[in-house]
């Protein structure tokens, strides 16, 4: 018999952290998974501001922002590990002529995204150009071998195919609810209590 999470492949979908999830960190959480294999998971919180802007943190950086319409656009808590460390969570930018990633230090994610932790990226929003959508988090979200595939199993998290729109587009109030809308729930139909059927 074939094992069933070598299968199950998340990269690109969004967990919603079910009621009951009683971590601090991820209650009411919706993490976009950037990559998920039989090694583990990672992924960005994209509904946790930090209490920094990004003209802030361009400013801590010793870079200008170019960019007006980013100025005042939160910084991210993306999760728990390497907090120190950024990460930019944008559109696919090539170069004309290409398909190799733009930015150095770039993760491509089927479906549409990328996920860059080198500089060139702030440096490229600095000067007025960089990818058109981003979001940028201090940290990430990791699960080791298995780790998540048991959370799942235990009723922690719900699983959806990630929507740009809800990333991108959404006042981040309404991230949570949103995301839950793409299973077609909304939060009061859903009970704290983890039952198995």
């Amino acid at each position: 018999m074939a094992d069933d999470s070598a299968s199950i492949n998340l990269t690109n979908h969004f967990l919603i952290a079910m009621p009951g999830l009683a971590d601090q960190t991820f209650a009411k959480s919706v993490v976009y998974l950037c990559e998920h294999s039989e090694r583990g998971a990672l992924g960005l919180m994209i509904n946790k501001p930090t209490d920094i802007s990004l003209q802030q943190l361009f400013e801590k950086v010793e870079l200008p922002l170019g960019r007006a319409d980013l100025r005042d656009a939160p910084v991210f808590h993306g999760g728990p590990v390497q907090t120190e460390r950024g990460f930019v969570l944008h559109e696919a930018v090539r170069a004309e002529d290409s398909t190799e990633p733009v930015y150095a230090s770039t993760m491509v994610i089927p479906g549409g995204l990328e996920m860059t932790t080198s500089r060139d990226v702030l440096e490229a929003l600095s000067t007025g150009a960089g990818p058109a959508r981003v979001l940028v988090s201090l940290g990430y979200s990791a699960w080791a071998q298995g780790q998540l595939e048991s959370e799942i199993g235990e009723n922690s998290w719900l699983i959806v195919h990630a929507d740009p729109q809800v990333i991108f587009d959404t006042p981040v109030e309404q991230r949570y609810d949103r995301a839950l809308a793409l299973l077609g729930l909304q939060a009061w139909m859903l009970s704290p209590e983890a039952g198995h059927a």
